[in-house]
Formats: structure tokens, C-alpha cells, sequence
């Protein structure tokens, strides 16, 4: 960015979640019901808000490299979730490693949308994933190098099924299932 300050208008307009991708987080966190959930990027946690009415019970972890963000966020959501939120302002390379000794049902990778460190941070979360978990990567076509990490990430030995919208990409672990890969628009 060229300026520091930006509206929180502006940053809803470019880079919150829109409204039809929150109504999806939100039906998937209903169908899922995952219980601890980690969001990298938590932005104007519209996300997360979304995924949190998905399901209630639902643990979050979410983090914003943002302090600014970070603050604005961490109040709005306390005021209307009742869900248990973490929420950690910290680099995503500092503390990626240290929540990899988790278990996640789902994992929203929102935030750095660099090949290298979408890489990263999926290879170092891998071990918090089980038969049941779900990895949503977003902006999967953003840039060449984002589009080249979604294909390798696919064809990791691990990576049982994944779901191509588009602009997201959805991976599951099930073991008792064959590799397959779709393209959906939605």
C-alpha cells in the first residue's frame, strides 16, 4: 500500500469478505460443525463472524498481522460472538509454527497470498489436520504464483479430494476416499 491509513470502507470494499463468500463460510461451519477453527487473516473478521454463527460452539483462532485490524476486529467480534476467540496479532510466519501443535477442523487461510508462504504455512499445518478436517485457501487464481502453489498443494500425497470454486480452494484429508480433484462455480 502507498498510504498509511485506509477507511475501513475501502477495506471492506477490497479486501473483506464479500457477502455471498461469508454466507458460504457460514453454511460450511454449519454443515461441518467444526469444533476449533483457525483463521489466518482475520481482516474486518467478517470471516470470522460468519463462520462463528455457523457454529456457536466452535473454538477460533484467528490472526491479523494488522494491530490496527487486529483491534478493530477483536472488538466488533467480542460484542457479537459468543463463540471462545483467540485472537493473536502477530506475523503469520512467527506463529504458524506454534499453532501447528493443534488439532483443526478447519482452517481458512486468508491472509499472506504468496506461493511460497501458502506452501508454508500448508505444510506446516498439515500435521493439524485428521480425516475430518477441511482447508479453504482463498484467492486461489490471485496470482500466478498463488495458482502454482493451489497446484501443488493438490497434488500433495495427503490431499485426498479437492473442491476448485474459482476463487476458493477447498482440500480434504479422508483416507477412505480416492484422490479426486473438482472445479465447481458457485
Amino acid at each position: 500500500m502507498k498510504q498509511s491509513e485506509r477507511h475501513v470502507t475501502k477495506i471492506a470494499k477490497t479486501s473483506g469478505t464479500p457477502l455471498k463468500r461469508a454466507k458460504l463460510l457460514f453454511r460450511l461451519s454449519e454443515y461441518f460443525k467444526p469444533n476449533h477453527i483457525l483463521e489466518l487473516g482475520t481482516s474486518l473478521g467478517i470471516g470470522t463472524h460468519a463462520m462463528g454463527i455457523g457454529q456457536p460452539n466452535a473454538r477460533i483462532t484467528t490472526v491479523e498481522g494488522c494491530p490496527n485490524l487486529h483491534n478493530f476486529s477483536k472488538d466488533i467480534l467480542n460484542q457479537n460472538l459468543s463463540n471462545e476467540i483467540e485472537f493473536i496479532n502477530a506475523d503469520f510466519n512467527k506463529v504458524v509454527g506454534e499453532l501447528a501443535t493443534n488439532k483443526f477442523d478447519l482452517i481458512f487461510f486468508d491472509g499472506n497470498h504468496q506461493k511460497e508462504a501458502t506452501i508454508r504455512y500448508f505444510e506446516t499445518l498439515l500435521p493439524t489436520a485428521h480425516n475430518d478436517s477441511v482447508f479453504i485457501f482463498d484467492d486461489i487464481y490471485w496470482s500466478k504464483g498463488m495458482t502454482e502453489a493451489w497446484e501443488i498443494i493438490k497434488q500433495h500425497p495427503k490431499v485426498t479430494v479437492t473442491i476448485d470454486t474459482f476463487h476458493w480452494g477447498f482440500v480434504f484429508f479422508r483416507k477412505e476416499q480416492g484422490k479426486e480433484h473438482f472445479r465447481i462455480r458457485l
